[in-house]
């Protein structure tokens, strides 16, 4: 058997080799209905809306902070638990973030921010607004993510990962092509697995 002289893949270029993982990971996208992948879709848009410069890893715990500073973007993902970083450096500490294995993201807000009304209205209203674009667009696939030259390359990544794990998903399940009133109507003919 021939030794493979580059295991660890040293040399490969980033697109390649991200763009490889998320088509092994993807392999087995489940069916997921409309309201699931509106949750999903808000939820990963979410978190792919701060800033990050590092490959995320299915499973790893990353931790969402809000800066102050009107020079910083607005939301910022780190390795870094809140426990390590003060308030002053981080800036408010919003909640841990995962990376699932269809490649969507999860966000537990910590206690203090689910229990603040103002940040629970801003979620309310950023919300509406998917809502709002999903009722406008022709098709559902029409609101996934899609190339922004702003974002760094693996925010690009992880927003093109989004797009093809959910569009994969409501494939699966018949509603890719839908309206999300049409897709809305199907909501009870099939039960959707639920994150491992």
């Amino acid at each position: 058997m021939p030794r493979n002289p580059n295991p660890q893949g040293k040399g490969t270029s980033p697109v390649l080799a991200t763009l490889e993982t998320q088509r092994h990971t993807l392999a087995h996208v489940p069916p997921k209905h409309v309201e699931q992948v509106t949750t999903e879709l808000f939820t990963s848009l979410f978190v792919l809306d701060a800033s990050f410069r590092f490959k995320p890893v299915v499973g790893r715990d990353y931790f969402l902070y809000q800066k102050d500073d009107p020079k910083d973007e607005r939301f910022w993902l780190g390795l870094t638990p809140p426990l390590m970083l003060s308030t002053s450096v981080a800036g408010r500490f919003i909640g841990t973030c995962v990376l699932q294995r269809d490649l969507t993201w999860t966000l537990e807000l910590a206690a203090e921010v689910a229990a603040d009304e103002t940040f629970e209205a801003y979620l309310h209203e950023r919300r509406a607004a998917l809502e709002s674009r999903l009722a406008d667009a022709r098709a559902l696939n029409d609101v996934l993510p899609h190339y922004e030259r702003r974002l760094s390359f693996y925010r690009r990544a992880s927003a093109f990962a989004v797009a093809h794990s959910l569009g994969l998903s409501m494939q699966h399940s018949g509603i890719g092509g839908l309206s999300y009133d049409e897709a809305r109507g199907l909501i009870g003919q099939y039960t959707s697995p639920r994150h491992d």
